[in-house]
């Protein structure tokens, strides 16, 4: 399981026509893994192949890809971006013919930056001093400590694969590449909100992204692995909670970052988050792209690179109405919603629901969104005050601490009779007494 498109920031291309940004995730290996996560969508992908299918890039499909994409960029950088399946199958040698081709395709003075999203499992010292040599940016996928990583991150034989994942986290660090750590949020790793969240500081980990784990069934319900709604507002709350009052500055959590950059007043650069999509397409092995990596279907299929421009594709009417129908589609619950400006109705892959009126369009997941973005909302509008006026968002921890600590001041001297400090009118004795009312 790799990072999925619902999580990618908007820093991609920008077209020559000066249209929006976007971003291609290129899969050299296309939907093969060396491992079987329980909750993949992706590997059943293989059945829009032919029997017999190779599943790797060839030197046509890369060398049209990285000269399409490179024309299609305003520089002087252009972000590539490699996901799978697994991208680390291709070997070494595909990622160098990846840097000849952009060191050949580029003009003087551009640069080239190249993420990798993998499970870690292939890394060794030579990967990792590829890696660094050539500036790549790497995304790790851990679910949290061993027995919640390895419930479902299982490689093909069926073994665990937390121990060799650390070990590839391990290794980058040591060739001086501190990577990105992307965590899914599926029935297991979601109830366990602290547990998985300190495991991540305990090992220093500088940034993280949570990604909730929506897999469909046959008859149109959702896995036993997928993550319930209520599941979902509870992790999010009590890890926001935790980091807001200890770790600013200590971690950075996209979820929580990408919400305070839309109370901040600018315009949300997650595709999850953003009003419309479209920018974030899918490239697989044999040059087809596709409108989204959850929209590899033979329906979403844009065309292929071999014989067509990217640009073209991107701009292309069915690839803008695909985008503007995650805003035109919103359900009327959704439009009056008082979070609407940080969710957007989420990934249109899980609007699959329907509001409490009837109206198809629901995010399975709009309960859980919504409990936490009000829940948070408070917290972010303070941050968002901290950072126009200058003053860095930590500043917030110790503004709380104060206010806690007098909080918890005021409930420790109330007696009996006097009027209840939750401010109900009533005395102490009968409102709230008895009941844990401060941290």
């Amino acid at each position: 399981m790799v990072r999925a498109p619902n999580t990618v920031t908007l820093k991609g291309n920008r077209t020559s026509s000066g249209t929006e940004p976007f971003v291609v995730m290129a899969k050299p290996p296309g939907p093969v893994c060396n491992l079987d996560c329980g909750y993949c969508y992706y590997l059943s992908k293989r059945s829009l192949f032919p029997r017999g299918e190779r599943f790797f890039m060839s030197e046509q499909v890369l060398e049209a890809f990285v000269r399409s994409f490179i024309e299609a960029s305003p520089g002087p950088a252009v972000q590539f971006v490699w996901h799978g399946g697994e991208p680390t199958l291709l070997g070494l040698d595909f990622y160098r013919r990846v840097i000849d081709l952009q060191q050949r395709y580029s003009p003087p003075g551009w640069t080239c930056v190249n993420n990798l999203q993998t499970n870690g499992v292939l890394l060794d010292d030579s990967w990792c001093r590829f890696l660094a040599d050539h500036n790549f940016q790497v995304g790790i996928s851990i679910d949290g400590p061993a027995r919640l990583h390895d419930a479902y991150r299982l490689d093909r034989g069926g073994r665990p694969t937390h121990q060799r994942a650390m070990r590839g986290l391990d290794l980058l660090r040591k060739h001086g590449i501190e990577p990105d750590v992307l965590c899914t949020l599926n029935a297991l790793t979601a109830a366990q909100p602290t547990e998985v969240y300190r495991f991540f500081l305990n090992i220093g980990v500088p940034w993280v992204q949570f990604l909730p784990v929506v897999q469909r069934t046959a008859e149109g319900g959702v896995s036993e692995q997928s993550v319930t709604p209520e599941a979902l507002g509870e992790f999010l709350c009590t890890v926001f909670d935790e980091w807001v009052r200890h770790d600013l500055g200590r971690i950075g959590v996209q979820n929580f970052l990408e919400c305070l950059l839309v109370w901040s007043g600018r315009p949300a650069t997650l595709c999850i988050m953003a009003e419309t999509c479209g920018r974030v397409l899918a490239m697989e092995h044999d040059g087809s792209v596709y409108s989204c990596d959850h929209f590899v279907d033979r329906e979403h299929r844009l065309g292929n690179v071999l014989s067509e421009d990217l640009t073209r594709l991107v701009d292309a009417p069915e690839q803008i109405a695909f985008g503007r129908d995650k805003r035109d589609r919103l359900p009327r619950q959704c439009r009056e919603c008082p979070v609407r400006a940080v969710c957007n109705g989420g990934c249109p892959k899980d609007r699959f629901t329907t509001t409490t009126a009837g109206e198809e369009g629901l995010n399975y997941l709009c309960s859980g969104y919504r409990r936490f973005y009000l829940h948070a909302a408070p917290y972010m509008a303070r941050m968002a005050v901290l950072a126009r006026t200058g003053r860095p968002i930590t500043a917030l921890t110790e503004e709380l601490r104060r206010e806690e600590a007098a909080s918890e001041a005021r409930w420790r001297a109330a007696s009996r009779n006097a009027p209840c400090p939750c401010g109900s009118g009533r005395k102490y004795k009968r409102c709230c007494l008895g009941k844990h009312r401060y941290r």
